[in-house]
């Protein structure tokens, strides 16, 4: 086992210390507790509380000890440094050869506290975060740098470091995750534009030379986009009135998990403040919580404000390097392998997670076991009453995440998941390949994959309050980027139609068409079965002659009929939430679902000129 003393080191960089004997001692951790605190660099009580909870907490002492703002950074890692007998490195004034950083991959890098630094003589000198594990690393590091050296340094400054001599290739990486058969990244704006025009041309000529028929068959597809929709309410309307078998008991865990939490934050900086506030309330031990503020490194607007505000040291900013495409599942995507956590979960910028839904998350992953490898929480808003869009966005949510999702869930369908309060097994998120840099509809998309690999997904009783998007055009802009994002995932997962019926089985496959096709085919054919509400005004309408008055009496009951179950279906999600809104909002809703047609129609033509253009949504506009 090659060792080479940092005395040589020495001689070329002073700023490091020396270590007198050839082979490094081994301190303890309670070696270095007492050194801290006989350096009077920790309070002994704090010292007390820390070795406690190291006693049965899977966490490297130094962590805890900046989770807990116990010391400076630099100050702890002198003294780890002066204990061990080997050199403190600035990483900031003294950036490593990016030569040498190359030849480590780096997410080993970030998961194991590594990076290659300089070579002095025939020694490679390796900074790492964790000294004590550096002995479990020397065998490969030496096969691959041949004799090394340690040095140390903080672990924020290890990821920055790598982030400064490899940020493009990392952004690329970020960007290439899930395999090419599964992502949407070789669709071009050309893609549809040429089905599109022929589309477009053969229902001109049929409309010219058959023009009955075409109505018919138009008719028909809306009418059956609007009736398996509804179908599938109804199903769910039925399933969700028998008992929900969770259990609301907290579990005894011997080792609670590290749990890693990204926030993808663009051009936020008014509410960078407020969401600290917000995440600050969670009730899970701070030395066991891992928050990543992910912000994109030309975004200095936010970087500023978080770098300006007061951030408790169990909170990181992750700067993402530019990109060929700038969206919140490339984001995620580079700050995947910079999580600590077994499990991973997911924040929106205005997100504000009840106290207790961490504890929730572990408890119930621990219940279920390894075959659960998804959890998604449900949403809600805590502006309801700002408008009346409000009320309706408000309403809709309450429908969806309470009624429509759970009842898919009963039925064993894939559940599109939201972009929010979604927590992960690492591992199985790492195995799928994370998410979809391209698709800006990335959690729906994520939700189906999960699926067509044998994973499983559950809903969970905790809520996540955000801010109700209320005021029109912005309103508009988010649902335009959904639909796409729902019209781009069924683009990529039907390019093999029977691969996707073997994976999802009959059932399944049905059941992805309605979610995915229905709905995009029912926002942006809902013009044609509004025509028909102008029947009763006394104007005349070619389909009642077209196929009879008796099969268009059928129809027109029917479209009743799915109108009565959409208000019964709202109220019944509003139900189950705290908000004591008037049940007559629901009636609203009729005027507020076309505004969903405009943005479809905006999203279709996004998806024929700029498919991976991301509208950003403004938040911060009203608090709780």
């Amino acid at each position: 086992m090659s060792v080479t003393p940092l005395r040589q080191i020495h001689r070329f960089l002073p700023g490091i210390a020396a270590p007198n004997p050839v082979v490094l001692p081994r301190p303890t951790v309670q070696k270095l507790a007492a050194k801290l605190m006989q350096d009077r660099l920790v309070q002994p009580h704090v010292m007390l509380q820390m070795l406690a909870q190291h006693s049965h907490r899977r966490r490297h002492l130094a962590d805890m000890l900046l989770a807990r703002r116990a010391m400076p950074p630099g100050v702890l890692y002198e003294a780890i440094a002066q204990l061990w007998g080997v050199g403190h490195v600035d990483l900031m004034a003294l950036p490593p050869d990016p030569r040498l950083t190359a030849q480590l991959n780096h997410v080993t890098a970030l998961r194991s506290g590594l990076l290659p630094w300089r070579k002095v003589g025939q020694a490679t000198v390796i900074v790492t975060a964790y000294p004590d594990l550096f002995a479990h690393h020397r065998a490969w590091l030496e096969d691959s740098f041949g004799p090394v050296a340690m040095a140390v340094a903080p672990m924020m400054q290890i990821e920055s470091a790598l982030l400064a001599a490899h940020g493009a290739r990392l952004a690329h990486a970020s960007e290439t995750r899930v395999p090419a058969l599964e992502s949407c990244r070789g669709y071009h704006s050309t893609t549809l534009q040429r089905p599109a025009a022929m589309l477009a041309s053969i229902i001109a000529v049929l409309s010219l030379f058959q023009p009955a028929a075409t109505l018919v068959v138009v008719f028909g597809i809306a009418l059956t986009a609007l009736f398996s929709a509804n179908i599938m309410k109804l199903i769910a309307l039925i399933l969700m009135h028998r008992p929900a078998s969770e259990s609301g008991n907290t579990t005894v865990i011997a080792h609670l998990p590290v749990v890693s939490v990204m926030v993808a934050l663009y051009r936020e900086s008014n509410i960078a403040a407020k969401l600290t506030a917000r995440l600050d309330r969670l009730e899970y031990p701070r030395e066991l919580l891992d928050i990543l503020l992910v912000v994109e490194q030309e975004d200095q607007m936010t970087r500023n404000a978080l770098s300006t505000g007061d951030l408790p040291a169990w909170m990181r900013v992750i700067v993402v390097p530019d990109g060929s495409v700038k969206t919140k599942p490339r984001a995620l995507n580079y700050a995947l392998d910079h999580c600590r956590g077994s499990i991973v979960g997911i924040y929106d910028a205005e997100d504000a997670p009840e106290p207790d839904q961490i504890r929730k998350i572990v408890d119930r992953f621990h219940q279920r076991g390894p075959e659960v490898v998804c959890l998604q929480g449900q949403l809600d808003y805590y502006n309801p009453r700002s408008n009346w869009l409000a009320r309706c966005f408000t309403i809709e949510y309450a429908s969806w995440f309470r009624m429509f999702l759970p009842g898919i869930e009963r039925m064993g369908l894939a559940i599109p998941l939201g972009g929010t309060t979604l927590f992960f097994r690492r591992n199985a998120l790492e195995d799928l390949g994370g998410w979809d840099a391209q698709n800006v509809t990335e959690d729906a998309d994520l939700g189906l994959r999960l699926f067509r690999h044998g994973y499983r997904t559950e809903l969970i009783d905790t809520t996540t309050f955000e801010e109700a998007n209320c005021r029109s055009f912005p309103w508009i802009k988010q649902r335009s980027r959904w639909i796409k994002g729902y019209m781009m995932t069924w683009i990529t997962h039907m390019r093999d139609p029977h691969l996707l019926w073997q994976q999802l089985g009959a059932r399944c496959f049905i059941g992805f068409q309605v979610q995915f096709l229905g709905s995009i085919l029912q926002t942006l054919l809902a013009p044609l079965l509004w025509s028909l509400w102008l029947i009763p005004l006394g104007f005349q309408h070619p389909l009642p002659a077209a196929i009879g008055a008796t099969a268009f009496g059928v129809i027109y009951f029917a479209m009743m009929a799915t109108i009565a179950l959409t208000i019964i279906f709202d109220v019944a999600g509003m139900r189950r939430t705290k908000h004591r809104l008037n049940p007559l909002w629901a009636l609203t809703l009729t005027l507020y679902h076309p505004l969903a047609t405009l943005a479809a129609y905006k999203a279709l033509w996004e998806l024929m000129t700029k498919p991976f253009y991301w509208d950003k949504t403004s938040h911060g506009h009203f608090d709780l």
